[in-house]
C-alpha cells in the first residue's frame, strides 16, 4: 500500500452516512476516468464495476462464473447430445450464488438511482444463473436457497420493464408486462404447489400497485390492448392466458382509480 494514502475511511464514511432501511447510490469515476458504482452499507461502501461481473473478475476469462457454466453446457450438450448427465457441484453453487448476490447489489443501486436498463440487464442475469442451478445442481438444497429469491427477482425484473415502457410512453405495454410478471410470479408458485401464497406475496402486492397507479395516471382505457389481446387469445383457444388476462382486468377494473 502507498504509505502516502491515509487507509482509515471514517471521514470519508461521515460526509456519506448509512440510513437504514434507505438504498443509497451513486455514480462516480475513477483516476482513470471510469464510471463506477458505489453503495452505501451499514458497514461502509460497496464500490462496483458498471458491467460485467460487478468485481471486476473475468472467471476463466468468461465476463461472468454463470456465463462459464453456460458455456461448459454447451460443449457437453455438443459431446454428448444433451445435458442430462451435466452436473454442477456443490462448490460451483456456492460460487454462483455469491456471483448472485454481487449482481443484487448492484441492481438494487441500479433501481435506486432509475438506470432501469442496467436492473434488467442484472436481473435477467440472475435468473439464468437461477434456472442453470435449478436444472443442474446436484443437491436439492442448491436449488432451495436460490429458487426461494425467485418471485423476488422476477419483480424487480418487471417493474424495471414497465418503467422503460413508461419512458417510451407505452402505458399499456407497461401493464402488459406487469400482468405477465404477476403471471410468471403465480406460475411459480403453482410449479411449487403453493399457488394459494401468490395471493400473499409481497412481490405480487408491488406490481399490481404499480398497475394500479398506472391505471390512475392514464386517462383513457389503457387496458383495451389488454382486453384485445384476451380476444385474441381466446381466438387461438389459448384459454389459459385468456382467463390469466380476464382475472387481471377485473382486479384492476376494480381497483379506485378516475374514470
Amino acid at each position: 500500500m502507498d504509505s502516502r494514502v491515509n487507509p482509515d475511511l471514517s471521514a470519508f464514511l461521515r460526509h456519506w452516512p448509512y440510513e437504514p432501511g434507505e438504498i443509497k447510490a451513486r455514480k462516480i469515476r475513477d483516476a482513470q476516468g471510469e464510471e463506477k458504482l458505489q453503495m452505501r452499507v451499514d458497514l461502509g461502501v460497496l464500490q462496483m464495476e458498471m458491467r460485467g461481473r460487478p468485481d471486476g473478475q473475468r472467471p476463466f476469462g468468461y465476463e461472468s462464473y454463470c456465463d462459464y457454466h453456460q458455456a461448459r453446457l454447451e460443449r457437453y450438450v455438443e459431446e454428448h447430445g444433451d445435458g442430462s448427465g451435466f452436473v454442477l457441484s456443490p462448490e460451483e453453487c456456492s460460487q454462483l450464488r455469491l456471483e448472485s448476490l454481487q449482481y443484487y447489489y448492484r441492481y438494487l443501486s441500479l433501481y435506486a438511482l432509475a438506470d432501469y436498463g442496467g436492473v434488467c440487464r442484472d436481473t435477467e442475469h440472475n435468473l439464468a444463473l437461477f434456472d442453470l442451478v435449478r436444472t443442474y445442481a446436484d443437491e436439492e438444497e442448491d436449488r432451495f436457497l436460490l429458487e426461494q429469491y425467485r418471485p423476488y427477482v422476477i419483480m424487480m425484473h418487471t417493474r424495471a420493464r414497465a418503467h422503460l415502457r413508461l419512458k417510451d410512453q407505452e402505458a399499456h405495454k407497461a401493464l402488459e408486462d406487469l400482468i405477465a410478471g404477476i403471471n410468471r410470479i403465480q406460475a411459480f408458485f403453482e410449479e411449487m404447489g403453493q399457488r394459494s401464497l401468490s395471493e400473499e406475496c409481497e412481490e405480487v402486492a408491488l406490481l399490481r400497485e404499480m398497475a394500479e397507479e398506472i391505471l390512475r395516471a392514464v386517462p383513457q382505457d389503457p387496458l383495451g390492448p389488454l382486453r384485445d389481446e384476451m380476444k385474441a387469445a381466446v381466438a387461438r383457444e389459448d384459454y389459459e392466458r385468456a382467463a390469466a388476462l380476464r382475472d387481471e382486468i377485473r382486479r384492476l377494473e376494480a381497483s379506485p382509480h378516475p374514470k
